[in-house]
């Protein structure tokens, strides 16, 4: 492994995890902005620029706007207090609940053959081909997907609007 590869996995994931552990909800959105550029990083350092270069634009540039903008719409509850510790059901709920989602991935993974004869000839495609092919087909998915996110950013607007009419 390269010291690029480390750095960038250790940036993304320690981002991650202090986004989830944090209570502020606009530094947990800005910490998984910054993990989602990392992943980016990940596909710019693997070769993959046109997966690197869409993470950038809708990840990191749409989906976190759309997430900041609902947190900031919403309304806040003010302190949140201290974090109660966890109750042993909980834990033992999550645990299995984790292992099911372990199970299941890894049940897909050893499931799914491999094929050799495809990985000694790798296709050749260049990114504009590679963009021609996704927005060909799947252009229609696409613009599917901004009318929901944009319904989804007007809906908070209107809910945050009618509890701050309810607050006077």
């Amino acid at each position: 492994m390269t010291p690029a590869l480390l750095l960038i996995a250790f940036v993304t994931l320690a981002a991650a995890a202090v986004a989830m552990a944090l209570r502020n909800l606009i530094h947990s959105a800005l910490l998984l902005i910054a993990s989602w550029a990392g992943l980016a990083a990940l596909y710019l350092w693997s070769g993959a620029q046109f997966v690197a270069f869409a993470q950038i634009l809708v990840y990191v540039g749409a989906i976190s706007m759309v997430v900041l903008f609902a947190v900031l719409l919403t309304k806040q509850g003010g302190d949140l207090g201290p974090i109660e510790p966890a109750s042993l059901s909980r834990a033992v709920l999550a645990l299995i609940a984790a292992g099911g989602v372990a199970g299941v991935l890894l049940g897909a993974i050893l499931g799914t053959p491999l094929d050799t004869t495809a990985a000694a000839a790798p296709a050749t495609l260049s990114v504009r081909q590679l963009g021609e092919q996704l927005m060909g087909k799947h252009a229609v998915s696409l613009l599917i997907t901004g009318l929901i996110l944009t319904v989804a950013l007007l809906g908070a607007v209107v809910i945050a609007a009618q509890d701050k009419e309810d607050a006077s």
